[in-house]
């Protein structure tokens, strides 16, 4: 073939339509009409000789060379993107587009301050935060779709040849009680007091539930003693409950920070254990990694971290690495034992 057989704008009305499920939908979401859409989709179909959709069903079905050109079409959008991001990150930060993804709880609590900070310093460059589980966070910086990402949970095995993984910070899981429980009065709670409570979870395929479940199980804390009163799907309705007076439960201490100064939240201390996690910066080096995300990353979080930066993290990379061997995951979690100092890896694959 001497020319395309489509044209980019094609490409987008496919992506849409597999996206939203409709033409009418796709058509809304591009800000174009109906037919303007369905023409579009002919036209590809005849240039391409083939059906691209199976219109039998009330929902827009690709058929498998609809897939197949999706699958190309996609990676076809993203470099077009990665171009033109490029050529706009000339212009010395003074406009373009900085896309960080984030797990659930590291992206409501910990990232908006970051990214305010950010903000202040280059007030041209738009922010876009994408708060997804891990594994699909891990597979869009792996896809290109977010130029970073900071994650709590382990990234994906399959994603990790992929990735550069590199420790951040130290994220402590506290445990929180009502202000009017009995322990709430103590300066610490003994080990065998847990079995006493009443908690609070999220559901038991989360990343922090079985990070805590395991931790405490390595402290010889018999989780299989622990009584749920109820799972939760989200931190703010656990947290709701908790300062209800519904039970205890453990969360991100960056969850927790404004519940505290307003003293409507306690955070106990258990003898002899401390429960963290480790959040890890995630970014693809074979990819173009902008002056923004060079920014973000250099200038703007070795200012919210608890911990020594890895120096690979501070290192300029502009360009494309030709050859990238995988890296380890960090620890996704760690507990400390203050009488024996010991620290250990938790795995995780769900929201975190």
């Amino acid at each position: 073939m001497s020319d395309l057989p489509f044209t980019l704008d094609q490409l987008r009305i496919l992506k849409a339509i597999a996206s939203e499920g409709s033409f009418k939908r796709a058509a809304d979401s591009l800000y174009v009409s109906q037919p303007a859409v369905s023409l579009q989709v002919q036209n590809l179909e005849r240039q391409l000789d083939v059906p691209l959709f199976d219109r039998g069903g009330r929902r827009a079905q690709l058929t498998e060379a609809g897939h197949l050109l999706l699958s190309y079409g996609e990676k076809v959008l993203t470099l077009c993107q990665e171009t033109c991001r490029a050529i706009e990150d000339l212009q010395n930060l003074q406009g373009g587009t900085l896309i960080v993804g984030a797990s659930q709880t590291t992206g409501t609590y910990l990232l908006p301050r970051t990214i305010g900070a950010f903000r202040q310093r280059y007030p041209d460059v738009a922010v876009q935060l994408h708060v997804h589980s891990t594994r699909r966070t891990s597979w869009s910086v792996a896809n290109g779709q977010v130029d970073l990402a900071i994650v709590g949970g382990e990234v994906p095995t399959d994603l990790q040849d992929s990735l550069e993984i590199i420790p951040y910070a130290q994220d402590e899981l506290a445990l929180i009680l009502p202000v009017s429980h009995p322990l709430a009065q103590l300066p610490s709670v003994q080990k065998e007091e847990l079995y006493n409570l009443q908690f609070i979870a999220l559901d038991s395929q989360s990343t922090i539930r079985k990070v805590i479940d395991r931790v405490l199980a390595r402290c010889d804390i018999d989780t299989r003693r622990l009584t749920l009163e109820m799972e939760l799907n989200s931190i703010e309705a656990i947290k709701n409950a908790v300062q209800s007076g519904l039970g205890a439960a453990f969360v991100s201490v960056s969850a927790i920070e404004k519940e505290l100064e307003m003293g409507v939240l306690h955070q106990a201390t258990i003898e002899e254990v401390v429960v963290k996690r480790t959040l890890n910066v995630i970014y693809n080096p074979n990819r173009y990694r902008s002056k923004a995300a060079e920014a973000f990353i250099t200038e703007i979080l070795p200012l919210f971290s608890n911990q020594d930066l890895d120096p690979k993290l501070l290192e300029p990379i502009t360009r494309v690495k030709a050859n990238h061997k995988g890296k380890e995951a960090a620890v996704a979690a760690e507990v400390e034992v203050k009488s024996v100092a010991e620290s250990v890896a938790e795995p995780g694959d769900g929201t975190a």
